[in-house]
């Protein structure tokens, strides 16, 4: 019967996909004890408390979760925004340092979090966040958390005021405005 349980459970999943545990528990009348036993099997991994993934694997091997749907999963939200201080990198000011997190601007969580053996820095801005990342929102975060980056920041003050003409004023002016901090919008004023 126990097999049953847990052909039964595993038949519900699919590879590639995140799950929370409570959203199996119709699929499986003692839901802990399944889980269990297909990761103990491999047939699933638990990447966080109560979050499980069902591996897809391709020719290289075992794929990683996806970090939207990881994220999505745990917060039961679709409300965040997803990116990596790397992408301060691209925005052509000679910014040269890796950081090894994911930052997630969120309504609900603050903190880190290790999920499927990644860290992930969810915080709660107090002004919000835009839909989606573009170069103008980048470089203003960039500018909200210059104390917390290994860079050299009166070099990256310079390089911003010689590339700023690279960016829409426009909607440098709107993000700052909308999701500025009091020393990033007194940065933006000076220039």
């Amino acid at each position: 019967m126990n097999m049953r349980s847990n052909e039964k459970l595993a038949q519900h999943l699919h590879a590639g996909r995140v799950y929370r545990r409570e959203t199996l528990q119709g699929f499986s009348k003692a839901i802990d004890r399944d889980l269990t036993t297909l990761a103990r099997k491999r047939i699933v991994q638990k990447v966080a408390s109560g979050i499980y993934y069902m591996p897809a694997v391709s020719r290289f091997g075992v794929l990683p979760p996806n970090d939207k749907d990881l994220v999505r999963c745990f917060l039961r939200d679709d409300v965040f925004l997803l990116f990596s201080w790397n992408q301060y990198n691209m925005l052509g000011l000679g910014l040269t340092q890796l950081y090894n997190r994911v930052v997630v601007y969120n309504h609900k969580r603050h903190g880190i979090f290790q999920l499927a053996n990644k860290t992930f820095d969810f915080r709660r801005p107090a002004r919000g966040f835009p839909d989606k990342v573009t170069p103008e929102f980048l470089l203003v975060d960039l500018v909200n958390n210059l104390d917390q980056l290994a860079e050299d920041k009166n070099l990256v003050k310079s390089q911003i005021l010689t590339h700023l003409n690279k960016f829409s004023l426009a909607k440098v002016r709107q993000y700052v405005k909308e999701y500025g901090k009091v020393a990033t919008k007194h940065f933006f004023e000076e220039i």
